[in-house]
């Protein structure tokens, strides 16, 4: 299904045949951007196992986080790569600490609120970056498109979602946000938005009982109900699903980001379950050949290096998955010298990646010999004991998938197994030979884990994603039925023309007859809505 309507009034330039709805404020946003004036199943859902779910009666104890309370007695460390060794203060869970800012407000809980100067400069950088979102800010100073929006979200919590959260806040919604991975947090970020009275519950390091508990301090509130969703994974919308149901009565619609995600709500859908519509922000283009793609070629080297120090040229490498993150992580080791092995179970992502060089095989046949294997598929037990059983010595396993059920960590929790906490997000795991693998993240993504990713990627799927809430929000009642739905191309089209600016880029325009003859718009959309 694909959506239109409300978000338009985003996209409408003065010539009246662009668009049937409008306002001022898109006539603002297309002056400050410089855009031409004339361009125009069943019944029971399944869900990832979750090992601990919240429970508010746990210890502190039962809150850390799962290498720590396996290998916190580990003395077998490197100190030579981000050594995130404990010192007192990591002792106490935020959840026991009385924390304020400097205003009086205690509605948040964070690592620690002095790094707030720390993380607002952060922000700031990459302010300079999503100039998108910017040119929205400026746009909506007239006009509110989600005032009285009410948002609950769960994402990232680093420097460029912080733009995306208080973009949200400008155009006049009031948010509340969780994390939607306990080791992506970046906690002077937590701490610059608490300090601007932004209600953010997220510390990088939480366990899974913590993770629950801030998603349940988002929704579980006194006087405060949600009315609309942003969600990474699906887990808020499960949270809510699973606890707080009658609040989806006030709820207009959901946007979910990631395949994980979408995946859940088309289990609600079949089953007859989603009681909301929902956009389908991750198989929007731009979401797929930009923030997939490019942020995962530029990243996984990256994250490699910090947490291994290892050599590329040579090594041996399975990518499981050649969709858009594989691609990216296949053509970024490729390039460094790696022998590359892909595993793929559809055959037209498998021609792909044989017509671009790459050794198709099944994972069993060159695990033992492959120096990494690297998980991105969305799927779940991908790699599973029997396959970690037959690696060699130092085999690297990580994930760059959005599902932290990729790995099937739990299958290594053994008493034959010994694990032994390294560095930051490196844990080895020591088989009764001696033999060990070095696991990365304990499974869960590994770029946005241990590393960072480049700004203005993420700003494109961070304008997608307002620009869908802004759609949802303002759409009459009755436009959108209880399905999921895809953003329109024509605005994918858009998103991509804002970010065009940063390169002094100059689009080439169809002359009347050249659109005839193509049986185009001149303004667009210049690709038809199943292109993908």
């Amino acid at each position: 299904n694909y959506c239109c309507g409300s978000a338009f009034k985003y996209l409408r330039g003065s010539s009246s045949t662009h668009f049937s709805r409008g306002s001022d404020t898109m006539r603002k946003v297309y002056s400050l951007v410089s855009l031409s004036k004339n361009r125009e199943s069943k019944d029971q859902i399944q869900y990832p196992e979750q090992t601990r779910e919240f429970d508010s009666r746990l210890t502190k104890t039962g809150r850390r986080s799962l290498s720590h309370s396996i290998s916190h007695s580990s003395t077998d460390s490197n100190s030579s790569g981000g050594s995130d060794a404990e010192n007192p203060e990591d002792e106490v869970s935020p959840r026991d600490m009385q924390q304020i800012n400097s205003k009086g407000n205690m509605d948040f809980c964070i690592k620690n609120i002095k790094l707030a100067d720390f993380g607002r400069r952060e922000i700031e950088l990459a302010e300079d970056e999503m100039t998108a979102l910017m040119a929205l800010r400026k746009a909506a100073q007239g006009e509110k498109p989600l005032a009285a929006a009410k948002i609950v979200g769960c994402t990232h919590v680093t420097a460029q979602t912080a733009v995306l959260f208080e973009t949200l806040k400008v155009l006049g919604a009031q948010c509340r946000w969780a994390a939607c991975n306990i080791y992506s947090t970046q906690d002077e970020v937590a701490a610059a938005l608490a300090e601007q009275d932004f209600p953010v519950f997220a510390w990088k390091g939480e366990s899974e009982d913590d993770f629950w508990w801030c998603i349940d301090r988002c929704v579980n509130v006194e006087g405060w109900e949600p009315n609309m969703i942003l969600d990474d994974g699906g887990d808020m919308t499960h949270w809510i699903y699973k606890k707080y149901p009658h609040l989806f009565k006030k709820v207009k619609g959901i946007v979910e980001e990631s395949i994980t995600g979408i995946h859940r709500l088309h289990q609600l859908s079949k089953a007859g379950k989603l009681c909301v519509p929902a956009i389908n922000v991750n198989d929007s283009v731009t979401k797929q050949k930009f923030d997939n793609l490019y942020c995962c070629r530029e990243s996984i080297l990256d994250s490699l290096k910090k947490t291994t120090d290892i050599m590329f040229g040579g090594k041996q490498v399975a990518i499981c998955g050649y969709g858009e993150v594989g691609k990216g992580c296949s053509a970024a080791l490729k390039a460094m010298g790696s022998v590359v092995y892909v595993t793929e179970i559809d055959p037209i992502c498998a021609l792909q990646a044989c017509m671009d060089g790459f050794r198709l095989a099944k994972l069993g046949d060159v695990v033992r010999h492959v120096d990494m294997v690297i998980t991105c598929t969305g799927n779940k037990n991908v790699v599973v004991r029997e396959h970690m059983d037959l690696m060699k010595n130092g085999c690297v396993v990580c994930n760059m998938g959005r599902s932290n059920t990729e790995i099937d960590v739990n299958s290594l929790q053994t008493p034959e197994l010994v694990w032994q906490h390294v560095r930051a997000q490196v844990d080895h795991i020591i088989w009764p030979d001696g033999k060990r693998i070095v696991l990365l993240a304990e499974g869960r993504v590994l770029n946005l884990s241990s590393s960072t990713v480049p700004i203005y990627v993420l700003s494109i799927t961070a304008t997608t994603q307002a620009l869908a809430l802004i759609e949802l929000f303002n759409a009459p009642e009755g436009r959108y039925k209880q399905d999921v739905y895809l953003l329109p191309k024509k605005l994918d089209e858009y998103v991509a023309s804002l970010h065009l600016q940063t390169f002094d880029a100059h689009l080439t325009e169809l002359t009347d007859e050249q659109a005839k003859y193509m049986g185009l718009s001149k303004y667009g959309p210049f690709k038809p809505s199943y292109y993908r």
